[in-house]
């Protein structure tokens, strides 16, 4: 770091914090605007670190910083924001712009660096130097040990590092309209351009040109890969300067921004810490937010759009021939963009977002950017398709992508199906997510693009090691004349297989997209499921259409209650009516794709769908989801949970203890239920045994005993409740209850009916004898007239 030597920067440093507390942001903004334009880089290079914290807020989240996430174009300050920092005119660029041609560096020491960095930092502590290029002779090693190491950046670096660091402070509540999500979207599209070239520096050092890494900073680019031609091979590595070719040192703040984005967003570790991390032991801190997905769904657009600008003649180009024509370092840097820079690490945060985030709706997020990403077609600038989406072909020149990125489609549609399974897909915006994917995967070419790289994976390893020799050597090397096909079918098949290999290890069990495996395991479930989901959901919209128009009716007579939604007691808005008929829609068109993904046959989903149809008929919703009993009770099996999250069925929920002993109601006298609960428990104690000889007979009188002695309904509905065998034995035994005397429901009843027998001149024996006789013959006929009632 440059040395100061005038006192004049601490005045000026301290008067803009006095002025950080006193002065609104549109006058704070007008005096450095000014100040950027009058003080000379000396004076301006110890104001930097302090006006990015004052921007972005600091590392230790002790400065808050303007608070970009949350600041939206509702706001009074959002234009003078968005003006202040615009990468095109914005003075914040133009003081970066500035320092960058003086070669400032400003340091950060490694314990600050975010948790996003950790592989970075721990890499950096063990003495090893970390994979990530973005860091490489970058550190600076003090005298004073290890542990104070720092990570020298310069301006243009230390300014995007604070920035893409903010989205991931822990503040909440921002969208898609906030000013950091527009900021990102500007920059990208600013230094990523899809149309020309980045825009020079308006500044300059003293040789004329723009002052930009050294030459070794562009190793970053061979690292990325295996055994592939190197980015800007022609134009950095073989020039004695770096100042030979301006585009080629313009083209390092594209880079620069692309790898900080990565590196700070798309957190990510080493196959080894990876896979350790599939331990249920190990506890995973990271946890990306909503807003932290949806911008990196903005990146990874925005890399695609970049990458497909590139010229058909370039694309189009070998790598042979490549090396001796001229092309410039931005078509290079398209040509390899996205799998040098974004692949794996994205890879790694997609599949760590599949395996840990919650089983809600807010999971689009994270669906959408895969989607994104495994669709590079839709991001090519071209006008429209007027066919529907369901009949647009996927190209046949984006087959070698499909191949090279084989695991974004086969491993993460796997598991993707494994949350499908365990998801309420009654709910409209759930099964969406599975609509969106089979709807995606269901695109004319991509399964068979997808089936034949898989193909070329499970190519044997000797028929790749006998034909690589000859697909590597051209006949001047000595190698034979293999023709064209067979050479491009082995590069095919030994990059798919460095791809998989690269992100899971030699050791990888690989299950098959298309294999009988997984379409046992998971895809026929799946489709049982949505079968079953589908029905639901037209259950309860033909409920809540029923509920409306009685409502509507009664309302006529001012009797009906007022509901807006006409929806079933206890519904979210998500389970009203019209929510619950998109959700058969999207099902529907699910099946549809899923059918044609898999192949399946058209009149086994049909008979399918009559059987569980037959099913429902029979009374589907009032059956207990499938168990197993045991001596613990039931026990749910895994299509019984899957029946519960999807409302299919359920267990009756109610009172399992001893119903003498259930809690006081309101509509209880307490101290009655006591008293009648002491005389009936030494009643039951003393005359027990005599009362289940009673209820055990076969004939008149031993029905009758069970009339008065046992719950019948209470008995019903305790054999369909997970309780264990005693407890249920227990609570179906023979009992006297005097605990309905208790209520102030029954003493006021008694009461007038006491009061009705004196007036008919019936004194209060005549009336208990009169009580007795009637409930006595009432049950005298129940019990004789019960056989008929059930079959009624």
């Amino acid at each position: 770091m440059a040395n100061p030597t005038l006192q004049q920067p601490s005045f000026l440093l301290a008067n803009l914090k006095a002025d950080a507390t006193t002065k609104p942001l549109l006058q704070r903004c007008q005096d450095l605007v000014k100040i950027i334009d009058e003080y000379p880089a000396k004076e301006l290079h110890l104001i930097f670190p302090w006006l990015v914290e004052c921007v972005f807020g600091s590392l230790d989240g002790v400065i808050a910083g303007w608070n970009l996430r949350l600041l939206h174009s509702r706001s009074n300050e959002y234009n003078i924001v968005m003006d202040f920092l615009n990468p095109r005119y914005g003075p914040m660029m133009k003081l970066v712009y500035k320092l960058q041609a003086e070669e400032y560096k400003y340091e950060i020491p490694i314990n600050y660096l975010p948790s996003c960095c950790n592989h970075i930092t721990a890499c950096i502590q063990e003495g090893v130097l970390p994979d990530c290029p973005l860091f490489h002779n970058k550190l600076q090693f003090p005298l004073s040990g290890l542990l104070t190491l720092n990570i020298a950046f310069n301006p243009f670096e230390f300014f995007m590092f604070n920035f893409a660091y903010c989205l991931i402070s822990p503040k909440y509540g921002s969208s898609t309209d906030s000013a950091y999500f527009v900021l990102v979207d500007t920059y990208l599209k600013y230094f990523l351009p899809t149309e020309g070239s980045v825009p020079p520096s308006p500044f300059s050092d003293s040789r004329g040109s723009v002052s930009a890494p050294s030459p070794r900073y562009y190793v970053s680019f061979a690292s990325y890969g295996i055994h592939s031609p190197s980015l800007l091979k022609h134009h950095i590595f073989h020039q004695p300067s770096v100042n030979a070719d301006p585009a080629a040192q313009e083209i390092w703040r594209s880079e620069t921004l692309l790898q900080m984005f990565v590196e700070i967003w798309l957190h990510h570790y080493s196959l080894e810490m990876y896979q350790k991390l599939q331990s249920p032991q190990v506890k995973e801190p990271f946890s990306p937010t909503e807003e932290h997905v949806l911008v990196v769904r903005l990146l990874v657009k925005h890399v695609h759009a970049f990458s497909n600008s590139l010229k058909p003649e370039q694309l189009s180009s070998s790598p042979s021939a490549h090396s001796h024509t001229h092309t410039s370092p931005l078509e290079e840097f398209k040509r390899v963009v996205v799998q040098r820079f974004v692949h794996q690490k994205l890879y790694l945060f997609l599949q760590h977002c599949f395996g840990h985030w919650p089983l809600d709706a807010s999971f689009r997020a994270v669906l959408e950017t895969w989607l994104s990403y495994i669709q590079p077609w839709r991001y090519t600038g071209e006008k429209p398709n007027p066919q529907p989406d369901q009949n647009r072909t996927v190209p046949e020149k984006w087959e070698s992508f499909v191949h090279e990125n084989l695991l974004m489609y086969t491993k993460l549609f796997q598991v993707f199906l494994n949350r499908a399974v365990r998801t309420d897909l009654v709910n409209a915006k759930n099964a969406l997510m599975v609509f969106r994917v089979a709807k995606v995967f269901a695109q004319p070419n991509l399964a068979e693009m997808t089936q034949k790289g898989e193909q070329l994976f499970l190519e044997p390893e000797h028929v790749l090691h006998h034909r690589q020799p000859r697909g590597y050597l051209t006949p001047g090397q000595g190698g034979s004349y293999l023709s064209s096909r067979q050479r491009v079918v082995t590069d095919m098949v030994f990059k798919v297989k460095s791809h998989v290999y690269g992100l899971e290890g030699q050791d990888c069990q690989y299950k098959q997209m298309f294999g009988t495996e997984l379409r046992g395991a998971v895809s026929l479930p799946l489709i049982q499921i949505i079968v079953q989901a589908r029905q639901t959901a037209k259950r309860i919209s033909d409920h809540s259409s029923e509920v409306a128009a009685n409502k509507s009716f009664l309302s006529w007579f001012g009797l009906g209650a007022s509901d807006l939604n006409h929806s079933f007691p206890g519904a979210e808005p998500e389970e009203t009516g019209e929510y619950l008929k998109k959700t058969h829609e999207f099902l529907d068109r699910a099946l549809e794709n899923l059918c044609q993904i898999f192949k399946l046959n058209q009149g086994q989903l049909n008979q399918l769908i009559s059987n569980l149809g037959s099913l429902e008929d029979d009374g589907n919703s009032k059956q207990l989801p499938d168990c197993v009993q045991s001596e613990n009770g039931l026990i749910l099996t895994d299509l019984g949970r899957r029946q519960i999250i999807n409302g299919l069925r359920r267990f009756d929920i109610h009172y399992q203890g001893d119903p003498e002993l259930q809690p006081i109601r309101s509509y209880e006298n307490a101290l009655l239920v006591r008293l009648f609960y002491r005389i009936s428990s030494l009643i039951n104690e003393r005359f027990g045994r005599h009362m289940n000889a009673l209820c055990s007979r076969p004939d008149f009188l031993g029905r009758l005993g069970r009339h008065y002695l046992t719950n019948l309904d209470s008995s019903t509905k305790l054999k369909h409740s997970p309780m264990s065998r005693h407890v249920l034995e227990r609570s179906q035994r023979p009992k006297l209850s005097l605990r309905p005397l208790a209520s102030y429901r029954t003493i006021l009843l008694l009461l007038l009916f006491y009061v009705f027998g004196a007036l008919l001149s019936l004194g209060p024996i005549s009336s208990t004898v009169l009580l007795l006789a009637g409930g006595f013959l009432y049950g005298l006929l129940m019990t004789l007239f019960a056989d008929k009632l059930k079959t009624h």
